[in-house]
């Protein structure tokens, strides 16, 4: 059974930083591509970013610059380094996989698996 279980979310100032853990068990952790996914309050899904079991990674326009998605193979885990944060990343942030598509495509419907999600507020 796959399990993905978040951490690391807060309450932060603008400007501030803070470091998301994604633990992920009961798959090939290391040969599949993962994202993170949020959700603002009262809004839909948003691709935030994705990355390669390589690797290699890629952003959303909104988050460029600022966040760095990287992962630790050897122990199952992805991580989001987020910086500069802004009021308006405030959401819930979730990682997520696809049991058919291994590719961080942007479009949340080929996600099938997702953790419970963490809480990012970014307020003075």
């Amino acid at each position: 059974e796959v399990q993905l279980v978040e951490s690391g979310g807060g309450l932060v100032q603008p400007g501030g930083s803070l470091r998301l853990s994604c633990a992920a068990s009961g798959f090939a952790f290391s040969m599949h591509s993962m994202s993170w996914v949020r959700q603002a309050p009262g809004k839909g899904l948003e691709w935030v970013s994705g990355i390669f079991p390589s690797g290699g990674s890629s952003y959303s326009d909104a988050v460029k610059g600022r966040f760095t998605v990287s992962r630790d193979n050897a122990k199952g885990t992805l991580y989001l380094h987020m910086n500069s944060l802004k009021p308006e990343d405030t959401a819930v942030y979730y990682c997520a996989a696809s049991t058919d598509y291994n590719f961080p495509y942007r479009d949340t419907k080929y996600y099938d698996n997702w953790g419970q999600g963490t809480q990012v507020t970014v307020s003075s």
